[in-house]
């Protein structure tokens, strides 16, 4: 809502450009009374043309003769002129006859004109109970945890149960007047917004098979790449949020379970003396009649969409049949004119003409391997003395045990070096348990997957040397302290 905004919508907005225009009462009061207030979609040109020349003619009996000076169809076109935008002009398929369709933006003005009269009731409390419905709606629908769904959907029992006894024990509540006027008014607004969507969705529509037809006039590339863009412009506005809401609304409403009920529900409606008061328009019965009529328009421009991609698709065949056909034919002729004068000379050669032939028992033969023979010599045990013991003097690391000494340390902390690891339990097995630790640290970081350390991540810092030391025994049994220089290694969560 910047002045900047406001300025461009004024000056290019086809809706602000009608309410600015000296013409906008005609305008107004003719293209509502001929196209919004009976649902009329189309109509050929002699029609409204006449229909115009009827409210020119009385408008001039009440205003004087200079009032709108110029004729009924030169109104029509300028409306319809590309400047303008109020009335769209086409041609139907099959017809020398123009048709003329209200644009959405000339819909919207009219609208917003029939909300400047004065009300004598305004309802707010149905408007209300409309936006709790629909937080409700919302709230349950995206609710994933069973146990609340489940607890709402007992409470909406308890409540109907309690109604369902009352209304047993004779207490039937009842709306006042005012309520059954308040939520009707709400009503009749919805259905005509729903009617003015309509329109705008089909003019959505139209633009696209109108984007899809200027493609294919200048398209000079393979076929497919132009199926596989316009298939994907259509697929984006059907799966768009408004190509899905339309889809949801016509699945709902060609129920003929729906039509049914919707008819019996206004029919008794407009028979409540609260309703009849307040002078329905005739329409309102079978609005329901025109949803699937605004509806099937919208159906209509789709089912264009297709048929132009059909015709596009056929008349490319028909050119590359024709364009072959024409290569052949040509073929043909040169044919014909080199029988009859055949030239001199050679007229092609190819290079190295000839055929390398070679036979299968020109192939060497397979030639088995020369096998080695071994000698039958006898083992002779050997006199020299050493220590067996040494053989069983092995350290086995548990890694198991150092796997839970890390998930330990990490359920007090996020994440702890080695090196503070070490600290709190020192090593026991001295170098190879450290070795142990690293080897974890590399399955962890990505290396070995069966050495890893299952949701623990091992990152290894260059920049910093970390001293680890630990107490160990010498060859003598006395005890010395060892230590080891190495990058930083921390575990984490």
């Amino acid at each position: 809502m910047d002045h900047a905004t406001l300025a461009t919508l004024r000056d290019r907005h086809p809706a602000w450009r009608l309410l600015t225009s000296p013409h906008a009462p005609l305008m107004a009061s003719f293209l509502h009374r001929v196209f919004v207030a009976p649902n009329v979609r189309v109509m050929s040109e002699a029609d409204l043309a006449e229909a115009l020349a009827d409210e020119l003619f009385v408008l001039r009996e009440q205003l004087g003769p200079a009032a709108y000076p110029k004729g009924a169809l030169d109104y029509l076109n300028d409306w319809a002129a590309s400047d303008k935008g109020w009335l769209r002009k086409f041609y139907k398929a099959g017809t020398d006859e123009a048709q003329f369709d209200l644009t959405p933006a000339a819909e919207k003005a009219v609208a917003w004109l029939l909300s400047l009269t004065e009300r004598t009731f305004v309802g707010t409390e149905s408007r209300l109970l409309t936006l709790f419905a629909l937080l409700e709606q919302i709230d349950a629908g995206t609710e994933a945890d069973p146990v609340k769904r489940l607890a709402d959907l007992r409470n909406k029992r308890e409540e109907l149960d309690s109604e369902i006894a009352r209304v047993l024990a004779g207490d039937l509540p009842l709306l006042d007047d005012t309520a059954v006027r308040d939520r009707f008014q709400q009503f009749q607004q919805l259905a005509r917004e729903l009617l003015a969507d309509f329109r705008e969705v089909e003019h959505n529509f139209r633009l696209l098979d109108r984007k899809v037809r200027e493609k294919i006039a200048l398209w000079e590339g393979a076929k497919g790449a132009l199926l596989d863009e316009i298939m994907g412009e259509r697929d984006a506005i059907g799966d768009s949020d408004q190509g899905r809401s339309f889809r949801a609304f016509w699945e709902f409403l060609m129920s003929s379970r729906r039509q049914e009920e919707l008819s019996e529900r206004l029919d008794h409606v407009l028979e409540l003396p609260a309703v009849a008061a307040l002078k329905p328009e005739p329409r309102m019965r079978r609005v329901h009649h025109d949803w699937l009529e605004a509806g099937e328009h919208t159906q209509r421009t789709v089912a264009q969409l297709s048929q132009q991609l059909r015709r596009f698709l056929d008349d490319r065949v028909f050119l590359e049949n024709r364009r072959i056909l024409e290569l052949l034919h040509g073929i043909e002729s040169k044919a014909l004119a080199l029988r009859e004068a055949a030239p001199a000379g050679s007229v092609s050669h190819v290079d190295a003409m000839g055929v390398d032939v070679e036979l299968p028992l020109e192939r060497p033969l397979f030639t088995p391997g020369v096998k080695p023979r071994l000698a039958a010599l006898s083992l002779v045990a050997g006199e020299d003395d050493f220590d067996t013991a040494r053989l069983f003097d092995q350290i086995v690391v548990d890694k198991s045990r150092l796997r839970s000494a890390v998930h330990r340390a990490l359920n007090r902390q996020p994440q702890i070096t080695l090196r503070e690891l070490l600290d709190a339990e020192p090593l026991h097995q001295g170098l190879a348990e450290l070795v142990a630790y690293l080897e974890l640290a590399h399955g962890a970081g990505g290396g070995d997957a069966s050495d890893a350390l299952g949701g623990v991540r091992a990152l290894v810092d260059e920049a910093v040397i970390d001293s680890i030391r630990w107490r160990a025994s010498n060859a003598a049994g006395e005890a010395v302290t060892r230590e080891a220089r190495l990058p930083r290694v921390i575990f984490a969560r």
